[in-house]
């Protein structure tokens, strides 16, 4: 088993290099200058030079994207803000439990509503429960977050009062939010435990489970669900990814003070650091994501953790399957 985490942590480091290549060359390839934003269009061209040297950006490309890597592996440091002259680390750290508050809240009610649609579509298969699921699951999908939040912004605080619309004070402002970052994760999270259970309620031993007379609930729990969940839990990470990447949208409607608002504000001013840093530290809460998938996969399915296990107990050198034996001797 840990060899089978380690295997997956090492996989994180490529594709953490990878979002930091790509980022850091977008933003050292963008239009404008931010040093030009920093001080100001009075500040003289030995002003700006002198800026420019004391920030690094006068250094070739290679140079800079070296040194940015070896202080985040080393230092864990993200650069400095050009806006408040804070680290950027310090400045993710405040905004980082609000965005996954709204995150892991918005990701807890999907999945209950999700998992709960999508059995009941799957057991009730062409009636009105399983057309009213479809129904939920489309309309989720084909509504974006931006004009859910407008709208419900519109309804529930402009014209009937009943929930503020900004601010993440109080647990009514995280309903507006909530809702409209949960539309989609609902949609796909429903779809895809109906698929799953469809396949699996067909199978032999379900069949086999009825005769024996248990109790049809504990048929769908125990037997169906636990075998259908591994493509959902699939699902479950990859929405918890699209959340987190999505709060850009949903804070910077509902003005709540997160990752996605300090993003936003980023790139309107410029502020290649909180930029770079904000981005590569949701792409680093990512892949944690898919690390924690992976190791429920192990746990879900023996067969995972059964393949490591043989593999670190086979002798090197020494085939797997015996040599089968001579019968003439």
């Amino acid at each position: 088993m840990l060899r089978y985490i380690f295997k997956r942590v090492l996989h994180m480091i490529p594709v953490f290099l990878l979002v930091s290549l790509i980022v850091f060359t977008i933003n050292y390839f963008s239009p404008g200058d931010p040093v030009t934003d920093i001080l100001g269009p009075e500040a003289t061209a030995e002003q700006i030079e002198a800026k420019r040297a004391e920030l690094g950006l006068n250094d070739p490309y290679f140079v800079q994207f070296g040194s940015y890597l070896m202080k985040i592996f080393t230092k864990f440091d993200f650069g400095t803000s050009y806006k408040t002259g804070r680290p950027v680390i310090d400045e993710i750290l405040e905004r980082a439990p609000t965005t996954f508050l709204l995150t892991l809240s918005s990701m807890l009610l999907a999945t209950v509503l999700g998992i709960t649609l999508g059995i009941i579509s799957a057991t009730k298969q062409y009636s009105i429960f399983d057309y009213l699921a479809n129904f939920i699951a489309l309309f989720g999908a084909s509504m974006p977050a931006f004009w859910l939040g407008l709208m419900l912004m519109l309804l529930f605080s402009l014209k009937l009062g009943w929930l503020p619309a900004s601010g993440y004070t109080t647990p009514l402002h995280w309903i507006m939010p909530s809702v409209a970052s949960r539309a989609l994760p609902i949609a796909n999270i429903t779809r895809t435990t109906r698929s799953s259970m469809l396949d699996v309620i067909r199978q032999d031993y379900m069949t086999t489970a009825r005769s024996k007379g248990l109790n049809e609930s504990r048929i769908i729990i125990k037997h169906g669900l636990k075998n259908a969940l591994i493509p959902v839990i699939t699902i479950l990470g990859i929405q918890m990814g699209r959340t987190l990447g999505g709060a850009i949208v949903t804070e910077s409607i509902f003005s709540i003070p997160g990752l996605g608002l300090l993003m936003m504000n980023s790139i309107k001013g410029k502020n290649y650091p909180s930029i770079q840093g904000s981005i590569l530290f949701c792409a680093l809460a990512f892949c944690v994501i898919n690390l924690l998938v992976d190791i429920l996969y192990a746990y879900i399915d023996p067969r995972i953790k059964a393949q490591y296990v043989r593999s670190s107990v086979r002798k090197p050198g020494k085939s797997a399957v015996p040599a089968p034996e001579n019968k003439n001797e």
